[in-house]
């Protein structure tokens, strides 16, 4: 017996996925006030924010890695 896998279409580019989850979590962040559930959220949204950067530096067709 095998299990099937689940595979989903996705409609919107990984790059726009990560930038809607950085601004969500901003946005989410901003309505909070200053302690540990802020800054949980605003850490959540610098890492996707980094991702993206990444992301842009790995799909540039023949560059090199970041120094």
């Amino acid at each position: 017996m095998t299990v099937k896998r689940n595979r989903r279409k996705h409609t919107v580019s990984f790059s726009e996925r990560l930038q809607i989850a950085a601004g969500v979590a901003r946005q989410a962040a901003l309505k909070l006030p200053q302690g540990t559930e802020r800054e949980v959220l605003l850490n959540k949204a610098r890492q996707a924010e980094t991702a993206v950067r990444i992301n842009g530096w790995l799909t540039l067709p023949g560059s090199r890695r970041p120094l």
